[in-house]
């Protein structure tokens, strides 16, 4: 199945949180869109390995993306190697996306900052003919593909975007999403350590930090992201 758009994110839940909401608007606008987690999460505090597997698989189902994968990379440890990188290639190569959105290129948690640049190589890397890579799913040699363009959300850290996307019309998919991680999420119920991300300020600035964005170009919400080359127009009547 070749994909307009994979999103990549180091544990579950990362793409949610930084580009659900332009997942959701480009799904609603046709294109189709995959989500490839890196590891299962099992080193976070709260919850366990398998509950974040049924809530990765529940926000898939929300947002309608077409596939999602885990790579089950560990948790942590995981490296920007040649082992690594060959894993993503093959899965570039399998989707053919046009456009790969990934971790925020540097970020409190130190898998963020990792999976961005292991991302990153990987689709440059996927385009040069000499490396040979077979997927289970195709029999024989899987053709180099390298995706036009690399965007990275952006996450914990305030980072100031390269260009956003305005999100008005899908936070509310997008805040559904993120919130079917249960065990990860501000509970008043829950027994569970409390986790940086588990305060309710922290859900609560996932639609004000979006409301801000938005604020800035004259929306209501938005997400931000940051590229790796200048973004080019045809006119100056382009950009809004």
């Amino acid at each position: 199945m070749k994909l307009d758009i994979l999103a990549i994110g180091a544990h579950p839940d990362d793409v949610e949180l930084g580009c659900g909401g332009t997942i959701a608007k480009e799904i609603a606008n046709g294109k189709k869109v995959g989500i490839i987690d890196l590891t299962r999460g099992e080193l976070g505090t709260r919850g366990t390995a398998e509950t974040r597997d049924n809530e990765a698989a529940h926000a898939a189902q929300i947002l309608g993306v077409s596939i999602r994968d885990n790579m089950e990379f560990a948790d942590g440890f995981f490296i920007n190697d040649r082992k690594h990188q060959i894993e993503i290639i093959k899965m570039i190569r399998k989707y053919r996306p046009e456009i790969v959105l990934c971790n925020a290129v540097t970020d409190r948690h130190i898998d963020h900052g990792k999976g961005s640049q292991l991302v990153s190589d990987a689709c440059f890397l996927s385009g040069l003919l000499k490396i040979d890579t077979k997927c289970e799913d195709f029999d024989g040699y899987q053709e180099p593909w390298r995706p036009k363009f690399v965007y990275h959300y952006i996450q914990w850290k305030h980072i100031e975007p390269d260009f956003v996307v305005d999100i008005s019309d899908y936070i509310e998919k997008k805040l559904e999403a993120v919130y079917a991680y249960k065990t990860q999420f501000f509970n008043a119920k829950s027994k569970e350590p409390e986790t940086p991300i588990s305060s309710k300020n922290f859900t609560d600035s996932v639609d004000y930090r979006a409301r801000d964005l938005g604020r800035i170009v004259g929306v209501n919400h938005a997400e931000g992201f940051t590229v790796e080359r200048y973004p080019a127009v045809k006119s100056l009547f382009d950009l809004k």
